[in-house]
């Protein structure tokens, strides 16, 4: 469903939207821990990358309506992220968050100009408001991490790790929706392992694998405020079952 090429034309696309973030070697010895700073992302997260791949693919296709604009369902980061790329384009952005969204995320998503829907307790709730809002007015569904321009545009953060230090052969990558770990592994394929890694309060790709199908899982924890899918994308779940795997506890 997704591989190297759909990240190279991801970032074809992106360049001069999104930052080449720093690379910072940590550790000590003949085994150095890098460090890739997304945290110095436009928005403070990757999902700027997915987010601007997502409007410009659809912009190229003219499936972008400039008056309808995008339309996400998020936790926080997500909608951020698709935000900013809205504005940096131009067209309005629609961001359905549930009730529980930390008000500090709801504060910057009205600072970036987007309109938000506050609807239901959890993400899945909003999901269902943005679907229905997206067949109403024709605004452009964006997911926050399960669809093949969101993923893409994540899995230029391996590109630019393995120019900056193509010694590298590891990377360590934490999996909510999967969509950064989808991006990553299809990016990285045949020039690095990738190791992914879930909170145990979390499990939505341990749960897959476990029955052989994405499937809902309960969450909670700290991590469940950026980590908090129920289900492992369909494209996630994909690129796990096509490739060699080893768990550690």
């Amino acid at each position: 469903m997704i591989d190297r090429s759909d990240v190279l034309e991801a970032r074809r696309r992106i360049e001069g939207h999104v930052r080449w973030t720093p690379l910072l070697r940590g550790g000590s010895g003949s085994a150095p821990v890098w460090l890739k700073c997304e945290f110095m992302q436009h928005t403070g997260v990757f999902k700027a990358r997915g987010a601007f791949n997502r409007l410009l693919a659809a912009q190229e296709r003219g499936e972008l309506d400039p008056a309808a604009g995008v339309v996400v369902a998020s936790g926080g980061n997500a909608g951020l992220a698709n935000a900013y790329a809205a504005a940096a384009l131009g067209v309005p952005a629609t961001v359905f968050v549930p009730t529980t969204a930390p008000k500090v995320k709801v504060e910057r998503l009205l600072e970036y100009g987007a309109t938000v829907r506050q609807v239901g307790a959890e993400y899945a709730e909003a999901y269902a408001g943005a679907l229905q809002h997206a067949g109403q007015s024709g605004a452009l569904f964006s997911h926050a991490y399960d669809q093949l321009e969101i993923a893409a545009g994540a899995g230029t953060i391996a590109e630019e790790i393995l120019e900056d230090e193509p010694g590298i052969d590891t990377i360590v990558v934490a999996v909510g929706g999967g969509g950064l770990y989808a991006g990553l592994a299809a990016a990285a394929a045949g020039r690095a392992g990738i190791v992914a890694v879930e909170p145990s309060t979390i499990p939505t790709l341990h749960g897959a694998l476990a029955a052989g199908r994405p499937v809902d899982v309960p969450v909670s924890g700290v991590a469940a405020d950026s980590l908090g899918a129920r289900r492992i994308g369909d494209i996630a779940f994909d690129i796990a079952s096509r490739t060699p795997r080893f768990r550690c506890s």
